[in-house]
């Protein structure tokens, strides 16, 4: 069983249990927070309705807030001596799935009868 998230405008892929780290979110360390989920999958079924989507959320514990690799940003012109060597470290949170939402038998029902109407 796996769901499709989205926070800091990227997406992840994450299971129960799983451990990842996102952009800086303002929590400190064992908060909770609930991030939005764009499909689930539990082996059997897929997810993809927007209105039953808009109720799930995936419960996350903040393990720690820290800061990536160094990222190495090098410009150099030839022939003109100038070179400039900087360094960029983003600011990141660490993130434990705690629990995921279920695919329920009224979402199967009401994507049924989406499916039926059209």
């Amino acid at each position: 069983m796996y769901a499709i998230i989205t926070t800091g405008g990227k997406q992840y892929k994450v299971a129960k249990g799983d451990v990842f780290d996102v952009e800086k979110l303002d929590a400190q360390p064992g908060d909770e927070v609930k991030l939005d989920v764009l499909m689930l999958n539990d082996g059997k079924k897929v997810l993809v309705d927007a209105d039953a989507l808009a109720k799930k959320k995936v419960t996350c514990k903040v393990v720690d807030q820290h800061k990536g690799e160094k990222q190495i940003v090098f410009k150099f012109q030839k022939r003109k001596r100038h070179s400039v060597k900087k360094g960029h470290r983003q600011n990141l949170t660490r993130l434990e799935v705690c629990s995921m939402p279920r695919i329920t038998s009224t979402a199967k029902k009401a994507a049924s009868t989406e499916a039926a109407a059209e």
